[in-house]
């Protein structure tokens, strides 16, 4: 149990922390309660236990009049101080003991962080500048393939001080960021050409479920009204884009997709806080396959989390890194980025 307790210290610490002040505060709380540790052992081993025992719990509360309900701003308009609520969260966690038991293994950690786009675009913008092609982005770990049509949102920048956007649609949403790096290149403002769009992921999430919908909404924090909302919108919007979605074994899938690309696309593959769940042979054997499927085409590799928490766009020819970029660890949740 003391692997679970340094999961959860360092969830209070490094991720709730300054964002999430209920969440942070039970974290602390359940490391010194041993049958809540107990239920927690339950969690399947390959997943972010924090983030799985949190969502499940309100996924349940959502269904539920429990006076629990009362400290979460995702289910109250004047919730009650976050660190009264132990006793009540405590109590519903034992009263549903078994509905939770049943949620660790039927639910997966997937969340769908639409603003993480604000860092994305600008990078695919780079390689298409660099490349001067359409892409083809390939999402591992796509989910409900929320950031496969980044391009459909528009973002409000802050950097200096001073705020600009970028529009791409009437009536979309505006993702806002703050860039705490250098300023951003002149490319911003370029449309971005996306010739195809593939996602690939274990369990792909169909959002015109309202089951999975509504597990996607428990995944968001519960004071994080604005990333609700922003999901709410963009999950309209994703329906209406055209992709191709594939679920199973990414080393599987990979090589036909990759070398069905055509040369004109360049490909882009991506993903973002999904590598820190990949055991050790499956990010070899991953980045293998990347080296030597960059014998036939080029590819443009961006990702975080796999080895360390910054940011890293890598251009791979001929089985090695040709180029590549590395930018300070960004925000979870997109608020702020570093761009250089």
């Amino acid at each position: 149990m003391d692997d679970y307790k340094k999961n959860f210290q360092q969830f209070a610490d490094k991720e709730a922390k300054g964002s999430s002040e209920l969440y942070a505060y039970l974290s602390i709380r359940v490391i010194e309660d041993l049958e809540l540790l107990d239920i927690i052992d339950k969690i399947p081993a390959s997943q972010p236990k924090p983030n799985l025992f949190f969502a499940s719990i309100q996924y349940l509360l959502t269904k539920s009049d429990a006076p629990l309900r009362n400290y979460y701003p995702s289910l109250t308009e004047n919730p009650l101080p976050f660190d009264e609520c132990f006793e009540p969260f405590k109590e519903f966690v034992l009263t549903h003991k078994e509905q939770l038991l049943d949620l660790f293994h039927t639910k997966l950690v997937q969340t769908n962080e639409v603003r993480r786009a604000a860092y994305l675009y600008p990078t695919f913008l780079d390689i298409q500048k660099n490349t001067n092609k359409p892409l083809t982005l390939i999402e591992i770990g796509t989910s409900a393939g929320l950031l496969l049509c980044l391009d459909a949102y528009n973002y409000e920048y802050k950097e200096d001080n001073q705020s600009f956007r970028v529009d791409n649609f009437d009536n979309s949403i505006t993702i806002q960021s703050e860039n705490k790096g250098g300023n951003l290149p002149n490319t911003i403002n370029v449309d971005l050409k996306i010739e195809k769009r593939i996602g690939i992921d274990l369990n792909i999430v169909d959002l015109s479920n309202r089951e999975e919908f509504e597990w996607m909404l428990a995944l968001i924090w519960p004071e994080h009204q604005e990333r609700r909302k922003q999901f709410v919108a963009a999950s309209k919007i994703a329906n209406a884009v055209e992709k191709e979605m594939y679920e199973g074994d990414l080393l599987e899938l990979l090589p036909n997709i990759i070398q069905s690309n055509s040369p004109e696309n360049q490909i882009v593959l991506f993903h973002t806080h999904v590598a820190n769940q990949f055991p050790a042979q499956l990010k070899n054997d991953f980045k293998a396959l990347l080296n030597k499927m960059s014998y036939t085409r080029s590819i443009y590799h961006v990702y975080n989390n796999m080895y360390d928490l910054n940011l890293h766009q890598e251009h791979l020819e001929n089985g090695k890194v040709v180029s590549k970029k590395t930018f300070l660890k960004p925000d979870g949740h997109g608020r702020w980025f570093y761009w250089n």
